[in-house]
């Protein structure tokens, strides 16, 4: 069963206690909020996700208004995990968003079964294109462009790497856009499932795509690296891939990975493995989508 075959009364009941059992990857999260942005977001962006077990979930998780009378005259929103806030509330409106940050956070925070990198995930097949880079890079807006001409979306936000075997674990869920990147999409890729635009956050105006269904179905099958792609977004630069050192590429990604201090020597050596196996590009890139598709598909066409 997946959260699509819910209906909204149902999916609403669902978010009651004690919450809505969610598969997301190799996790199952349970989460509680009766926001209706959330509701709506959830009923959009996880509509092929598997409902978990009734009496199992490694999160749980909820976003809900704060306790006492501030929030009858400034309405807000309070992510709890495990029934602690780990950070401030935001405004109501912000509630979805909030979700998604939260769930990002009780990833990185608690999945030490990974080395968790700051990057976006896509598959040709079994093989993984990780894109490490910091806000502004044009991540985002590059995996939901390569999303869109059937890659597959592992992940917009984490990359979560086996610190066992070494493999890419696929954990699809919505890609977050912002700002400028919201109408480039919506232009590159019309019938995109897009989200309601949020305004005035933190982090700009954002909004969230659907992760393709078929991504979401295929999320238990791993990938292996196979390269690894910094991109720069230039307005107006034409589509350019470089070569870029293996030692320059070990740095973005130890840089980008929230917990490498936390596996010592063995994070050290699995991020090794992992440009060991991969080809590594710098890709510098403007607002001509297409090309940086073509560009990619080329790419993963040689090898």
């Amino acid at each position: 069963m997946i959260v699509a075959d819910l209906s909204a009364d149902e999916l609403r009941h669902a978010l009651d206690e004690p919450g809505l059992r969610i598969r997301v990857g190799p996790i199952v999260v349970a989460v509680r909020s009766p926001f209706r942005t959330v509701v709506d977001g959830l009923a959009l962006h996880y509509a092929a996700h598997e409902i978990g077990p009734p009496d199992f979930a490694d999160f749980h998780v909820s976003v809900e208004p704060p306790f006492g009378l501030r929030r009858w005259f400034t309405p807000q929103a309070l992510f709890r995990f495990d029934g602690s806030p780990p950070f401030t509330p935001l405004p109501a409106a912000q509630a979805f968003p909030l979700f998604e940050w939260g769930l990002n956070w009780s990833i990185c925070a608690h999945c030490h079964q990974y080395v968790v990198v700051h990057a976006a995930v896509i598959a040709r097949e079994d093989r993984a294109m990780i894109l490490p880079a910091p806000p502004g890079s044009g991540k985002s807006t590059l995996c939901a462009a390569l999303a869109a001409r059937g890659w597959r979306l592992l992940s917009d936000e984490l990359t979560l790497i086996d610190i066992e075997a070494g493999v890419i674990v696929p954990i699809p869920r919505p890609i977050s856009l912002k700002n400028a990147s919201i109408a480039t999409i919506a232009r590159f890729w019309p019938e995109a499932p897009m989200g309601a635009i949020v305004p005035d956050t933190l982090k700009g105006s954002v909004a969230h795509v659907q992760p393709p269904a078929q991504s979401v179905r295929s999320s238990a099958e791993r990938a292996v690296p196979a390269w690894i792609v910094v991109p720069r977004y230039r307005p107006a630069a034409a589509a350019e891939l470089a070569p870029l050192g293996r030692s320059a590429a070990f740095m973005q990604l130890a840089d980008n990975a929230f917990n490498y201090s936390t596996h010592g020597r063995r994070g050290f050596e699995r991020l090794a493995d992992v440009v060991d196996r991969s080809r590594c590009f710098e890709f510098t890139y403007g607002g001509a989508l297409d090309d940086a598709v073509q560009t990619f598909d080329r790419l993963a066409n040689a090898a």
